[in-house]
């Protein structure tokens, strides 16, 4: 595996883990309700741009993910769109770029 490969894995991984930890830790602070968790998202314009920032990063990763998909037949790497929108776009960009620079069949 190249040196580029695990700096990719290694960012997919912090980038599931450390936002995870936050987020989990407000959801045990506020009775699990994913609903409040939504609602911090807009609690003021600097979140809500925030929450939108990382939406439509998600939305455009989404797209070129597919896009790559579709032109180098490299089906495997359709796991970081869930990854992208389960866990966030820290772990799904660094995770497809991961995925992306291993040699295809």
């Amino acid at each position: 595996m190249t040196y580029m490969r695990w700096i990719y894995l290694a960012l997919a991984v912090w980038g599931a883990i450390h936002p995870m930890y936050y987020f989990m830790s407000y959801l045990a602070a506020n009775a699990w309700s994913l609903g409040a968790l939504i609602d911090a998202w807009y609690v003021n314009d600097s979140t809500t741009g925030l929450t939108w920032d990382l939406t439509i990063a998600a939305i455009t990763l989404t797209v070129w993910i597919i896009a790559e998909v579709a032109m180098r037949r490299n089906w495997s790497a359709l796991i970081a769109i869930p990854a992208t929108y389960c866990i966030g776009v820290s772990c799904g960009l660094p995770l497809y770029l991961y995925l992306r620079s291993r040699p295809v069949d």
